[in-house]
This record gives structure tokens, sequence and C-alpha cells, in this order.
């Protein structure tokens, strides 16, 4: 017969589930005084803080799980993003380390450089997945140009979560998606949205280099934004009726620039250097940043 600490935890869980909060944490913080050595219900606390975003008190939980029970990797990895939300640094990387994650010594941000990640913005609506560079186990900086409504940018070094939800392949190697949970430190830049006329890959591709060396960065949305089939596991494929024969010259492209001038300024500069290019329209994306 399940104890009184294990009913009052299970209870808080089915409560969570409901989304009755405040009973819920009742419920968790009567199991932990129930069994003051088991770290089940600190751990719980800590991932419902965890959802609503209040880092401090998920620290606050997690620290406490992983006290009472060093083993929790869970509890660990949301200490480490608990603490990277927070910035205490010292906690993270004490977190990361707790995980079994090697960790530099210092006091300021990590810089990692874990490599290409895919992130999903946005996970509780549409889910648009971008590529990102991580530069540590809970943070990323956005390099692809999100779509129009997403209210991300690229360049914002966002938070995201640990548990993967599906995957995406780059450059013949698969990686794991992580869901966003906020964004750290908003990008200066805005998404510029433009039609343009490109009879062939190579002059998108001159498009790229053309924003590149003005400080800007472009994303050809006819070519990278796929349909995902759900059935199929999370995996963007083609299905038959998702074909397009050949090659469109009309383009559905993003550019990321300080300002409309700028973009403008990439656009016209390219149109000029090569045969069989236009500038159909140029607007700026006009749905607002979302808060955090």
């Amino acid at each position: 017969m399940p104890s009184t600490a294990e009913q009052l935890n299970e209870r808080g869980c089915e409560l969570l589930d409901e989304d009755r909060r405040d009973e819920a944490v009742e419920a968790f913080q009567r199991a932990a005084a129930a069994a003051p050595a088991w770290g089940a219900p600190w751990y719980n606390l800590g991932l419902m803080y965890k959802t609503q975003r209040c880092w401090a008190e998920s620290a606050a939980c997690n620290r406490r799980a992983t006290d009472l029970d060093p083993r929790n990797e869970a509890a660990w990895w949301n200490l480490g993003i608990a603490a990277t939300a927070l910035g205490d640094w010292r906690l993270a990387r004490a977190a990361w380390r707790g995980f079994g994650v090697e960790m530099p010594d210092g006091d300021g941000p990590l810089e990692l450089d874990y490599g290409p990640v895919p992130v999903r913005l946005r996970p509780e609506d549409d889910g648009e997945v971008v590529w990102a560079d991580r530069l540590d186990p809970a943070r990323a900086v956005i390099r692809s140009v999100p779509f129009p409504g997403s209210g991300f940018r690229e360049g914002d070094i966002v938070l995201h979560d640990g548990e993967p939800q599906g995957t995406r392949q780059y450059a013949g190697d698969e990686y794991d998606v992580f869901d966003v949970l906020e964004v750290l430190r908003p990008s200066s830049r805005q998404t510029y949205v433009a039609w343009i006329t490109a009879y062939d890959a190579a002059a998108v591709d001159a498009l790229d280099r053309t924003a590149a060396s003005s400080g800007a960065a472009v994303e050809d949305w006819t070519r990278t934004v796929h349909q995902v089939c759900h059935r199929c596991g999370g995996r963007p494929h083609t299905h038959e009726l998702w074909n397009a024969a050949g090659w469109n010259p009309e383009r559905h492209v993003g550019i990321s620039a300080e300002s409309l001038e700028c973009a403008s300024a990439v656009l016209l500069e390219w149109v000029s250097a090569g045969p069989s290019r236009a500038l159909i329209a140029l607007r700026p994306d006009d749905v607002p940043r979302r808060s955090r």
C-alpha cells in the first residue's frame, strides 16, 4: 500500500494535470513534509514552477531535490535550465556537472560552441523549427530567419528545454529538436519579408553572400520551409502531393537586418549585380515580438 507521502505526491500530479496548481503545490509540500528525505515531491514542484517560468522557485526546488537524491538527473537538468534563466552561472555550472557534463571554471556565461541545434519556436502553437548555434546545454542563438508571426528574430539568444521533440537532419547528421522556453537576449535586428525573382539556385546563393557582406542574413523560405507530417513521427519529409516540379523562380525570402534601408540596399545591390533577378515586393514583418 502506498505511503501517505506517495499518495500526496500522486495527488499533486493529478491536480497539476487538472491545472489546479495552487492545490498541487499544497499536495507536493505535504508530501515533502511527510517524507523529508524523499526528493520526488521537490522535483515535481520544481518541474511545475519550470512550466510557469518561475525560475527562482524552480531552482530552489530542484536544488532541494538534488540534495536529497544526487542521482536524479532530471532534477539536475532542470536546475541547470533554471540557473541559466536566472543568469546564475556558478549554479548552472554546478548543475551541469551534477548531471555529468564537463564544465569549465568561471563566473560568466558559458560559451561552449556545441554546434548546430534545431529549436522549436512557440511549441504550444504552430511549432516552427529553426536552426540555431548551441552555446551551452540550455542556450542557443537563432541563425535562421524565423517565419513571420513567430515573434522571434535571427540573433535572439533563447533558453531551450532538454527533452527531444523529434529530429532534423543537417549535413548528413541527425539532431534532436528542443522546445524554446523563452528569449533570454533579444536580437537588435528586424525581419523583412521579400518576394523576388531568381531564375536559378545560384542567384539565391548570390543573395545570401550579398546579405552577409552587409551584416544581414537571408533565408529562402521557398526552399527551407517544410510541412511536417505528425503521423510520421515529427520528421520533415515530402509526400507526393507536396512536390513542386522543377525550380520556382518566384521566391519568398526573409531578410534579417538592422533597418528597412539596409534590407532594401541588399536587395537592390543583388538585383543590379546579375541578370534575371527582380525585386517584386518588400515589407516589414509587422507582427509584434513575443513578450517573455
